[in-house]
């Protein structure tokens, strides 16, 4: 019951405000989190992990749908539920595909860019609520511009209630993630605006939440609408299963046991399918509110159930004094949210330690910032898998030499020579042998044969690298053994371990051209067999 009462009241604030951010009714964020809490209990294996509406994937969902309808129109409600639907059955096949892997496709680098770029969008876009401005149009560089230059026609008495929430939702933070900042805040910032009268002061309100019986309403989309939400449904749902699997990783719901990431897609798919039936829009996995009920002390998912009845309760009993809360306050917490998606220690880690990923970080961030959201997320999940590639791509081709006095060979350190045999090349691809690097590969061996300072006679591939070899790998081997021998150079492979790789390299024809009296297990071995 703590951390159920604990949950309700972090939450209630923060659904409110994400719905905001997606650009639906505020009953929608809570509808939003009863279905994804409700569903994920059913379905679900983890048991700390909250599942609701979401700030990391409001913005590429608001995104989208305004190309779509103007936002709060019925055309546009209907088509958040249809993008819900949408996400929620790619989660759901992903699950039933057993297609966790896809989740690690995406870096931490790139991950922490686009982040970054998504918590700007919400910063700009939460600004002239906060500040009593009038929300500019164009792109986010013209509305930073043109939320500058109206600075000083800011309204006072929003400004405040905002600044104000997000202080004290930052200083309640830090005490301690169990304090309810963001709620204390709320009720705070609607008992000043009903005291003082500030509703007619120029500060906006959301108005009384209108309660009514929950039914299962969609309509289907036209063709055109349909294409225009299948790619972000995609990106939403690869956000969602990258979120996923990080609260997995984080808070692990049973102990040393193995996570069941695929079942839990599935789950928080079921939920988004459940929230665009009822009108909401698509649900993810929440760090923070999982953290939360990780440190109030709930065990089971019974805590997301007590926290819909704690949230229901407070809703229908205290539906109309919902007319006093000012969007400054939403504004607030959604800052609040923003400055927490920044992962700033996180980047001063690359920065410290990655090397030239912390380009990555970049340019993942101004993708996100400098195009429309979606096809800055679009491009910054490209940008991983490019990355990803280009590893695998270009891999170290390293020439090994002996450790004096034993029989291992290795990659001498730089300058420090190794023993070498003359006329012998040890040659090591540190990646498997596949067709983006089957060229590389090749080229690297033909130059390094090129540079022994004596005619070559016997080339050793080190394979303890190679984890998987495909047809086009194999075949530029195979075409590498015939040149070699047509040059009266013997070829041998030492240390091929992985098994996939022995089936792989058996299956397409290698050991056969190769012979499999060339294969050996050390590479001291195949020398003495090659002198």
């Amino acid at each position: 019951m703590v951390a159920a009462f604990t949950l309700a009241a972090i939450a209630l604030p923060e659904q409110l405000a994400t719905a905001r951010l997606v650009g639906m009714p505020p009953l929608t964020g809570l509808l939003a989190f009863a279905a994804g809490s409700l569903v994920f209990a059913a379905a679900g294996a983890n048991r700390f992990m909250s599942v609701g509406a979401d700030s990391t994937i409001a913005p590429i969902m608001a995104s989208a749908l305004a190309a779509i309808a103007l936002p709060g129109t019925a055309s546009y409600i209907g088509a958040a539920g249809v993008l819900g639907i949408l996400v929620g059955l790619l989660l759901v096949i992903a699950g039933v595909a057993r297609l966790g892997w896809i989740a690690d496709l995406l870096s931490i680098p790139v991950t922490t860019g686009f982040l970054a770029g998504i918590a700007l969008h919400i910063i700009v876009g939460q600004l002239p609520g906060l500040l009593g401005l009038p929300m500019p149009r164009g792109d986010i560089l013209h509305r930073m511009a043109t939320i500058a230059s109206q600075l000083s026609r800011s309204n006072p008495y929003p400004a405040s209630i905002g600044l104000g929430v997000l202080v004290l939702t930052l200083l309640s933070e830090r005490i301690s993630a169990r304090v309810p900042g963001a709620f204390i805040g709320f009720v705070a910032a609607g008992a000043a605006v009903c005291a003082l009268g500030l509703a007619g002061r120029g500060t906006a309100v959301i108005g009384a939440l209108p309660i009514g019986a929950m039914h299962l309403s969609v309509a289907a989309p036209s063709w055109g609408e349909f294409t225009q939400l299948l790619p972000t449904a995609l990106i939403v749902a690869l956000v969602c299963m990258m979120q996923t699997a990080v609260v997995l990783r984080a808070f692990p719901g049973d102990g040393g046991r193995k996570q069941s990431v695929n079942r839990d897609f599935a789950a928080v798919g079921l939920g988004s399918l459940l929230a665009g039936f009822l009108g909401a829009f698509a649900v993810d996995s929440s760090p923070p509110r999982t953290a939360v009920v990780h440190e109030s002390g709930g065990r089971t998912q019974l805590t997301g159930l007590l926290a819909i009845l704690i949230i229901a309760a407070i809703t229908l009993l205290a539906a109309g004094a919902f007319a006093q809360l000012p969007v400054a306050a939403l504004s607030g917490v959604l800052i609040f949210i923003a400055i927490r998606i920044v992962r700033a220690a996180t980047m001063r880690e690359i920065y410290r330690r990655g090397g030239y990923e912390i380009l990555l970080v970049v340019a993942s961030a101004a993708l996100v910032v400098l195009l429309p959201i979606q096809t800055g997320v679009t491009l910054s999940i490209l940008l991983s898998l490019t990355h990803s590639i280009y590893i695998i791509a270009r891999p170290d081709c390293a020439v090994l030499s002996r450790v004096k006095g034993t029989t291992v060979w290795w990659k001498a350190p730089s300058g420090e020579p190794g023993e070498r045999e003359a006329g012998v090349l040890v040659f090591s691809p540190g990646a498997p042998v596949c067709f983006p690097n089957a060229v590389y590969i090749r080229q690297a061996l033909m130059e390094r044969i090129a540079a022994l300072p004596e005619p070559c006679r016997l080339v050793v591939l080190e394979a303890s690298g190679v984890i998987d070899i495909d047809y086009t790998g194999s075949q530029m081997l195979q075409d590498v053994v015939q040149e070699l021998r047509a040059r009266r150079i013997r070829i041998s492979l030492a240390r091929l371990e992985s098994e996939r790789a022995q089936r792989a390299a058996d299956r397409t024809g290698l050991i056969a051209v190769l012979g499999a009296d060339q294969i050996f297990r050390s590479v001291e071995e195949a020398i003495r067999a090659g002198a």
